[in-house]
Formats: structure tokens, C-alpha cells, sequence
């Protein structure tokens, strides 16, 4: 049983990143094709930065992701403790209505938001374009919102309350216990929350798709139109590049975490 379950593994992350991995080799690929490799170059990566169109688009798609997911770890932080006072029926209520939205299907996220920001700014505010950079901030916050909050709310329950009962005994108010104990208890929590609402927010596209406008679009909903067409090689180069940071970022995420079990374990 042992070693069938070991080959169902193995069968599905070689399903999960050989399509990765073909990226990844076209990407150093003199030729056009992913079919045959002519030769061994970096020429797609230097197309790719000397594309300002492609560039202005990662760097939307940058700052979309990162404001958002700031946005969102402040307030799913200060959300996690005012669930945490909560008595326990109430959380447990509010904890199951916070991870309706990463269960919910994409599209139907991103349609509900689409038809909720344009009657907004249509009917109530008397916009002629409701979709705008800040629909789609909007848009990137809400859906960053719970896995920050499913991220920093076990770190929150596992502290031990009575560090925050000393620091007030000791002449601390509830906000400088805050900022003073509970914040640094909480720390990897918080990190671990950012950077996965991060990479959700960079290669967003479904929801992004429906709340985008005209004037700020960012390189998942681009890169779409790219699937009309025969891809340019320097689009696979780009997709190794953000696979890379993806990859980075949450190999960095299990350290942390890692790292918060390691001293738990040794207090």
C-alpha cells in the first residue's frame, strides 16, 4: 500500500511541473518551437527585458500584488485578534464565513465584484468607466483577505495569553501589548499570510479579468490575448521568472513556519 501510494505521488507531481519544466527548457531555447530544442541560449531573456510593454506590465502586476497584499495583512491581522475575542460559537461562525471566499469559484468572485463595482460607480456615483486601478485593488484585497487570516489566526490561538496579561500588569495598555508582545508572537504568521497573499494576487487572472479596466491592466490578463496567437518565446522566459519568485517565495513561507515550530518546540 505503502509503495502504490509513493507512485500516485510521484505520478502527480510529474503531472503537476513536466508542463513547467517544457516552459523551462523553451525558455533557453534558440528556436521557436517547443517541440525540438535547436540550441542553448539566453536570447529570449534578453527580449524580455528589452520589451517596455511586457516590463510595464510585470511592474503593474507588481505593484497590484504588493500594495494589495499590505492592505490585506494589516487588516486580516487586526481582524484575527478581534475574531480571537470572540466567544467560541461566534468565531467558529465567522472562521467558516472567512473561507467561503477561497472556496468560492474564481469567476463567480469576479463577476459578483464586477457587477457590484459597476453599479457603484454607474448608478450611485455617476461613473461613465466603473472598472478602474482601484476596482481592481479592491478586488486583489478581498480575495488576499482570508489567507492572511487563515495564516495568522493559529499563531494567534497558540500564543500564550499570559504574556499579553503581563505586559498590562507591567503598565502597558491593550494597543502597546499589541504592538510590544503580540505582534512579535504572531510575526511568522503575519510574514507567512503576506507572502501568500502576494502570489495570489500576481498570477491572478479570473478575477482580475472581470474588475480590470482600460486603463491599468495587469500581465495575467495580457498575457491572455497571447493565447489567440503563437506565443513569442520571450513569454516563456517571462513565466520561468515568475515561477522562480513563486517558488522562492513559498519555499521561504515553509522556513518561517518551520523555524516558529522549531522554537515552540523548544519553549
Amino acid at each position: 500500500m505503502k509503495k502504490a501510494n509513493k507512485i500516485i505521488t510521484i505520478a502527480i507531481f510529474i503531472f503537476l511541473y513536466i508542463p513547467m519544466l517544457v516552459l523551462i527548457v523553451g525558455s533557453f531555447n534558440e528556436g521557436k518551437s517547443l517541440a525540438r530544442f535547436d540550441g542553448f541560449t539566453f536570447e529570449q531573456y534578453a527580449e524580455l527585458f528589452r520589451d517596455p510593454d511586457l516590463l510595464a506590465l510585470l511592474g503593474n502586476s507588481l505593484i497590484i500584488s504588493i500594495l494589495a497584499s499590505l492592505i490585506a495583512t494589516v487588516f486580516g491581522t487586526f481582524s484575527c485578534v478581534g475574531i480571537n475575542s470572540l466567544k467560541p460559537r461566534m468565531r467558529n461562525t465567522v472562521m467558516s464565513l472567512t473561507n467561503i471566499p477561497m472556496t468560492n469559484p474564481d469567476i463567480v468572485t469576479g463577476i459578483s465584484l464586477s457587477l457590484l463595482f459597476v453599479f457603484v460607480g454607474t448608478k450611485m456615483l455617476g461613473q461613465r468607466n466603473s472598472l478602474t486601478f482601484w476596482t481592481l485593488l479592491i478586488a486583489h484585497i478581498t480575495f488576499d483577505l482570508p489567507y492572511v487570516i487563515l495564516n495568522v489566526m493559529p499563531k494567534l490561538q497558540q500564543m500564550d495569553r499570559s504574556l499579553v496579561d503581563a505586559a498590562m500588569d507591567l503598565g502597558c495598555t491593550p494597543i502597546e501589548s499589541f504592538f510590544k508582545v503580540t505582534i512579535h508572537e504572531i510575526m511568522p504568521g503575519i510574514v507567512a499570510g503576506a507572502i501568500m497573499a502576494f502570489t495570489m494576487s500576481l498570477d491572478d487572472f479570473v478575477i482580475s479579468y472581470f474588475v480590470t479596466g482600460m486603463d491599468f491592466v495587469t500581465l495575467p490578463v495580457e498575457i491572455y490575448s497571447y493565447t489567440k496567437k503563437p506565443i513569442p518565446p520571450k513569454i516563456y522566459a517571462m513565466f520561468t521568472l515568475l515561477f522562480l519568485l513563486i517558488l522562492v517565495l513559498m519555499i521561504t513561507m515553509n522556513l518561517l513556519q518551520l523555524k516558529s515550530e522549531k522554537k515552540k518546540a523548544r519553549g
